[in-house]
């Protein structure tokens, strides 16, 4: 048996760096919270982008090597029949999920079973997974760092062994649950203490770095940082992937020692939360075009964003937008810089600068 007062233990006397980090994120927080005025659509089109940009970070920090583009296509419509490679199907499953998590946090609640559940969904279209898809490890395994090639290039830390994974993932999700109810910590400290937690027990045979990513927008979203469908938080750590590998190193080896140091994990995980809000506010701030049109100059805007080009009327029948309206939205999205025509007369098409 474990003791679970060592989650308490790591969350005293925290030096003034971590809490002024806390502060600065708080601080943007509401700010976002004060201002996010943003129309409608214009979120709806962020956390499709972030949706596309998250799920091939989450997957290429684990060694996959799809782009953004491949991704976005893949996303298109493309039946999971055609999908060749596990780096394919692995997409698929992350990116419905987190779709799920950014459109019903409010009501998913954290749990083993929920835990379980999401490992489900994430490898639901790996084939070779099926066996072992929402089930604990029952083999052990190891946290090990892969290569832009998707060579393993060495053991970061060894990880839980399967016969205490049942238990500690009990008392860590139960801890949890209890710490962001009564308050006791700051959500922020008790999210980063929930993710290097999970991490270290590694509880499932593979999946484990990708759904610490979901669990991490879940719990940030349900502890009121409602930017993170809006600014990509698992393309700011893709952008940093050796420290954070380095800064889950520092951490977990010290987990079998008598003197716990989370200040790594924890100085990582803030200042990444920090940049994300500092992106979020940014969005605000920004003279952004979108905010000067129309809904059906959105519209218009938005289609051609998916195609590589069209012509005004392919535009009026896939919008809904009558033509007269498209055209003239087409010529202040010339105005804008944001479009280009392509040929004269009826040749006339249009597509993204």
């Amino acid at each position: 048996m474990t003791d679970i007062t060592r989650f308490d233990t790591r969350l005293e006397s925290l030096p003034a760096n971590i809490l002024t980090l806390i502060a600065s994120i708080d601080e943007l927080k509401g700010r976002w919270t004060a201002s996010a005025n943003l129309h409608p659509q214009i979120l709806g089109r962020l956390k499709q982008s972030v949706l596309i940009t998250s799920t091939g970070a989450s997957t290429r920090i684990e060694g996959a090597k799809l782009s953004d583009s491949e991704v976005e296509d893949l996303m298109r419509g493309i039946s999971v029949q055609k999908f060749k490679d596990r780096d394919a199907q692995e997409v698929k499953g992350y990116y419905e999920l987190l779709k799920n998590v950014f459109d019903s946090w409010q009501s998913i609640k954290l749990n083993e079973g929920t835990i379980k559940h999401f490992h489900q969904e994430i490898l639901k279209y790996v084939e070779k997974d099926t066996f072992h898809r929402g089930q604990y490890k029952v083999t052990e395994n190891k946290v090990q760092m892969v290569d832009v090639k998707g060579n393993i290039v060495g053991t970061i830390f060894e990880t839980t062994p399967v016969y205490l994974t049942p238990i500690e993932m009990q008392e860590l999700v139960e801890w949890t649950i209890e710490a962001l109810k009564n308050k006791k910590y700051h959500p922020l400290l008790v999210i980063s203490n929930f993710v290097v937690e999970f991490l270290k027990i590694h509880p499932f045979r593979d999946g484990n770095g990708r759904l610490s990513r979901i669990l991490t927008n879940l719990l940030m979203l349900q502890a009121g940082y409602l930017y993170m469908p809006y600014v990509s938080h698992e393309k700011l750590v893709e952008e940093k992937k050796q420290e954070y590998y380095v800064a889950l190193r520092k951490t977990q080896i010290t987990f079998k020692s008598e003197q716990t140091d989370l200040i790594p994990w924890l100085t990582f995980f803030l200042n990444i939360i920090l940049d994300q809000s500092k992106q979020a506010v940014e969005l605000l701030n920004a003279d952004n075009v979108e905010k000067t049109l129309s809904e059906k100059q959105l519209a218009v805007l938005e289609y051609l964003e998916k195609v590589k080009e069209a012509t005004p009327s392919e535009i009026a029948e896939k919008t809904n937008v009558a033509r007269p309206t498209v055209n003239q939205a087409l010529e202040k999205l010339l105005n804008l810089k944001k479009v280009e025509r392509i040929g004269m007369g009826r040749s006339t098409r249009y597509r993204i600068l």
